[in-house]
């Protein structure tokens, strides 16, 4: 079988591998689509603390099962799945409060561990979700990305009458807003960011009001308007963000971080503490697939908005050089397989 692998950074290669086989309480997985993450550039780049070279990238994949390993029934074998990257112990602290995307001994699909960016993948059987005959194949291989969005608004609870900020009309930002608007209904969500085509595309996504901070400062913008923002999320990542929405947020309001800057951020406390503001960080997802799977089923979400992009696999290096470089014609860049 073809595997994409980055033999160490900047080198990727479509490597010849053994077709591999299912252990104990695993499925073999022939993938159909894989989605291109940011953090698979990190890898290729070099820029991911936790890989380790040799790596088949990939962690947003979806196929057939058509191999099952001992302990696995083989009823199994056909089942459409979509697979959840993150393995667990089941037995840590963080496992045992909800949260295996943080355990102690996280292992994931595509970082610490071969992914999908491949023909075929082994995976724990309890990671293969099955997938209805109602949800395309092309929305089945989004169900990851917006696990990170159910993630996010599961923290942080959304009401209706949020005033709901998003830093960043990349994935994360538009999942997460197609989330509050289409699952939550908040009724005011607002995004920001530097990209006028970014920004077209979360209005595209149901944003109620976006606003380009190249063109006007986001504190002029808001002050004009007389906003103050009550659920701040952070999908741009850069440190200055997290003061900027302590200053900005509504007194009671929750802030999210979902990024993994390694530079500081400054805050002043006392901002956090005269306002009493919660501040929550999120990471990959805890056990969100049949979430996400069932809010593709009633349609309260629509991954065809934010797919730009399709590329068979062998095109992988223009796939992800066109992810890095194009940012605005480019949202969500899809592999296909077998």
């Amino acid at each position: 079988m073809k595997s994409v692998v980055i033999e160490q950074p900047n080198q990727l290669n479509l490597a010849e591998r053994p077709l591999p086989e299912p252990t104990a309480g695993e499925v073999r997985v022939d993938i159909k689509l894989a989605g291109i993450c940011g953090s698979d550039s990190h890898i290729y780049r070099g820029h991911n603390p936790f890989a380790r070279y040799p790596r088949v990238i990939g962690h947003e994949f979806y196929g057939l099962i058509d191999a099952v390993g001992e302990g696995v029934s083989p009823s199994r074998i056909g089942e459409r799945v979509a697979v959840d990257p993150v393995i667990s112990c089941g037995h840590c602290y963080p496992c045992s409060v909800g949260k295996p995307n943080v355990c102690k001994e996280l292992v994931v699909l595509g970082v610490h561990r071969d992914g999908g960016f491949s023909e075929y993948a082994t995976v724990p059987a309890r990671n293969a979700w099955v997938i209805p005959d109602t949800i395309s194949d092309e929305d089945a291989v989004m169900v990851e990305p917006f696990t990170i969005a159910a993630n996010v608004t599961g923290q942080v609870q959304p009401r209706e009458k949020d005033v709901a900020l998003i830093y960043g009309a990349g994935p994360m930002g538009l999942t997460t807003l197609q989330v509050l608007k289409g699952v939550y209904n908040v009724q005011q969500v607002i995004v920001v960011d530097r990209i006028d085509e970014r920004l077209a595309m979360a209005q595209r996504s149901g944003a109620d009001r976006v606003i380009n901070n190249s063109q006007q400062t986001l504190p002029d913008a808001l002050a004009q308007a007389g906003i103050k923002p009550t659920l701040i999320v952070d999908a741009a990542c850069h440190p200055s963000i997290l003061q900027e929405s302590i200053t900005l947020a509504s007194p009671a309001a929750r802030i999210v971080i979902m990024g993994f800057s390694s530079e500081p951020s400054t805050i002043v406390q006392q901002g956090i503490t005269g306002k009493e503001l919660s501040i929550f960080s999120s990471r990959l997802n805890a056990n969100k697939f049949p979430v996400v799977i069932d809010w593709l089923d009633r349609g309260l979400i629509d991954p065809g908005k934010l797919v730009t992009h399709k590329f068979a696999y062998h095109h992988v290096t223009d796939a992800i050089e066109l992810f890095e470089k194009d940012q605005r014609r480019c949202c969500k860049v899809l592999l296909t397989f077998n």
